[in-house]
């Protein structure tokens, strides 16, 4: 759990960081650049001598997943200059959601009648912070909603290609897939970033990369049930300091919204782990271990 609190903190880092670069960069600049600063901070790894880049089968799974996830942080990027940060958070709790639905619909894995409830009470939830019909829909939102699923694609594809390659090699490939998806739209859309951009960017990209490891180690010795529900403060977290830094109003409807995405998430890894423990129980293999919204 305190490995899940430390993730929690570093991906509210992430949101500050990216909402001090604001609209003023083009997503797609801020995006980019993000990345190929990833690259420069897993250049170690690269290194090694027994580095050897994916082919064949591997690799098109490769650039599927980079592709879908790139996409996705375009649109978080663009989402995370317009709207609050807990309005972002709270919208990306429904990955796991989507996630379920997707396995059902192309890996044509069963669902059980609770699961469907479950699925049902999340997407509610959506409906509770957006009230659509009572608020306009803005385009920052829309974004977000488009983004959640695709992250949620991209982490149906980490499931199997954590089956063959390692963590290491994943996550590599992620910067250098999403930096060629995204180089293209930054070059049709570049605005040169400031001094100031440019740290609010190198601090996004540590604090993303420390962000995974500790949510890699809090789901390496703790059952995903366990320290699930601890991801809630991170929605406490990032209104508390949209609140401090922005002067973003917390909306009661984004907690009441959240707390029921979150509870709807949190049953389905609980449904998911106890089957997943019937058929292999090393925890290793599990894809809830991947996070939905991660950048």
């Amino acid at each position: 759990m305190g490995w899940m609190v430390l993730s929690g903190l570093c991906f509210t880092g992430v949101m500050i960081s990216v909402r001090n670069v604001g609209p003023e960069l083009p997503a797609a600049v801020s995006a980019a650049i993000r990345y190929a600063m990833g690259i420069i901070l897993l250049a170690p790894m690269l290194m090694k001598a027994d580095f050897r880049f994916p082919r064949g089968r591997n690799l098109k799974l490769h650039i599927w997943r980079g592709t879908l996830h790139g996409l996705g942080v375009l649109l978080w990027f663009y989402a995370m200059a317009r709207i609050p940060m807990a309005e972002v958070t709270a919208i990306s709790y429904t990955a796991p959601i989507f996630m379920t639905i997707g396995a059902v619909l192309f890996f044509a894995e069963k669902i059980q009648v609770r699961r469907v409830g479950a699925i049902i009470a999340g997407l509610a939830g959506v409906f509770i912070i957006l009230r659509p019909g009572f608020e306009t829909l803005s385009s920052g939102q829309l974004a977000q909603l488009a983004a959640t699923p695709l992250f949620a694609a991209a982490m149906l594809l980490v499931k199997r290609l954590t089956q063959s390659d390692s963590a290491a090699m994943i996550v590599i490939m992620l910067n250098f897939i999403c930096l060629a998806v995204l180089a293209p739209i930054a070059v049709l859309t570049w605005k040169t970033p400031d001094a100031v951009q440019l740290m609010w960017l190198a601090c996004a990209t540590i604090a993303a990369t420390a962000g995974h490891y500790c949510l890699t180690r809090s789901y390496a010795v703790a059952e995903i049930t366990v320290v699930q529900p601890v991801t809630f403060l991170q929605l406490v977290w990032s209104a508390m300091f949209g609140f401090l830094l922005f002067s973003e109003m917390p909306d009661v409807w984004v907690f009441a919204g959240g707390t029921v995405i979150l509870a709807a998430s949190t049953y389905i890894a609980h449904r998911e782990r106890k089957q997943q423990s019937r058929l292999k129980p090393d925890p290793a293999s599990l894809p809830s271990r991947v996070p939905g919204a991660g950048v």
